[in-house]
């Protein structure tokens, strides 16, 4: 009977803290579409960087080199933007504090939970405008 107590609560534990990672996951599950859109356009995407946080290529180039994917470039410049940091910072806490999210990233830099900032994060980026995904390039297409 123990032997099933005990299993029982490990399974209830192990879905728990599975269910917290997935809920946890899909408040920045804007990421895997960004990067998709990133990879598919690199030279664009760069362009977009440039004119999107006033950076030369130079500058660019010292970002994508520290991070994993696009989106973590845009993320990087996003977090120094909004918490006034140094892009170098930013970067060196995102090499430090891998593995534990955008989230933790957020908070270690200085942005609250519950925040505008913070919901503007979770909600995705101020970089693709989603009205305009698969329609033309005019200037109003797709927008109220």
């Amino acid at each position: 009977m123990k032997l099933q107590k005990m299993l029982f609560t490990v399974s209830v534990v192990f879905l728990l803290v599975s269910s917290a990672t997935v809920a946890a996951a899909g408040d920045f599950d804007w990421i895997q579409d960004f990067n998709i859109r990133a990879e598919a356009d690199p030279s664009g995407f760069r362009a977009r960087l440039a004119a999107r946080f006033n950076i030369g290529g130079t500058q660019i180039t010292a970002v994508l080199s520290n991070v994993e994917r696009p989106a973590d470039a845009y993320m990087v410049l996003r977090l120094g933007e909004m918490s006034a940091r140094p892009t170098d910072y930013v970067i060196e806490k995102y090499k430090t504090g891998k593995g534990k999210g955008w989230g933790a990233l957020a908070q270690s830099l200085g942005i609250k939970p519950g925040s505008k900032e913070f919901h503007d994060l979770k909600r995705g980026s101020d970089f693709y405008n989603d009205n305009d995904k698969g329609k033309g390039k005019g200037k109003g297409k797709g927008r109220d």
